[in-house]
């Protein structure tokens, strides 16, 4: 599969659509890719080895009437630890990043909702930032004091592509073209 490709999956003729909507007239895509669903998935494993003996430890004592009033939350609590990781693969499968010669763009279709984040490139901090997750992925963060409560965003308000395959050929990418629209803007601004 080429990193340039939307996965085919239930949800990439939604975002292709979303897409074509959102670039703007004479806009063009220099790149888009995926977050690598299954390396964000294996970053929530941690719930499963909580979840499953959660969950078991909730059984067995629900069926021996050691939590009779509480065994639904916790039943409930172990099954969430376990669907989480599922969640968040779903989540990434619906989400796709975008380069274009003008911006970075975030688009979902997640569950039904369709939201485009875009990021123009003098928005940008000067240096790009790249948080290594596991598989080759990476967080690739290209702005600075964005709300904490975007999930593209980290505790501190980095913002970014989450979880992006070979996020050094991407940070470069993107600096290639923010570098190329630099003269432009500067010849606006004059």
């Amino acid at each position: 599969m080429s990193m340039d490709e939307i996965r085919s999956t239930l949800f990439s003729a939604g975002l292709r659509r979303l897409l074509i909507k959102t670039l703007q007239p004479g806009e063009r895509v220099l790149w888009q890719g995926q977050p690598d669903a299954i390396a964000d998935m294996l970053m929530w494993r941690f719930l499963w080895w909580v979840g499953f003996p959660w969950l078991i430890l909730s059984a067995v004592a629900a069926s021996r009437g050691w939590i009779d009033q509480s065994a639904t939350f916790f039943l409930m609590s172990g099954a969430i630890m376990i669907a989480a990781p599922f969640v968040m693969l779903l989540y990434d499968l619906q989400t796709l990043c975008v380069i274009t010669d003008r911006r970075a763009l975030i688009l979902r279709t997640v569950w039904g909702k369709r939201t485009v984040t875009g990021t123009a490139f003098e928005d940008m901090d000067a240096t790009f930032e790249i948080l290594d997750i596991s598989r080759g992925a990476g967080h690739l963060n290209f702005a600075s004091g964005v709300s904490t409560r975007s999930p593209d965003a980290d505790y501190t308000g980095r913002y970014g592509f989450r979880c992006i395959p070979d996020a050094d050929r991407v940070r470069d990418i993107l600096e290639r073209a923010r570098d190329q629209t630099a003269p432009r803007r500067s010849r606006k601004n004059s």
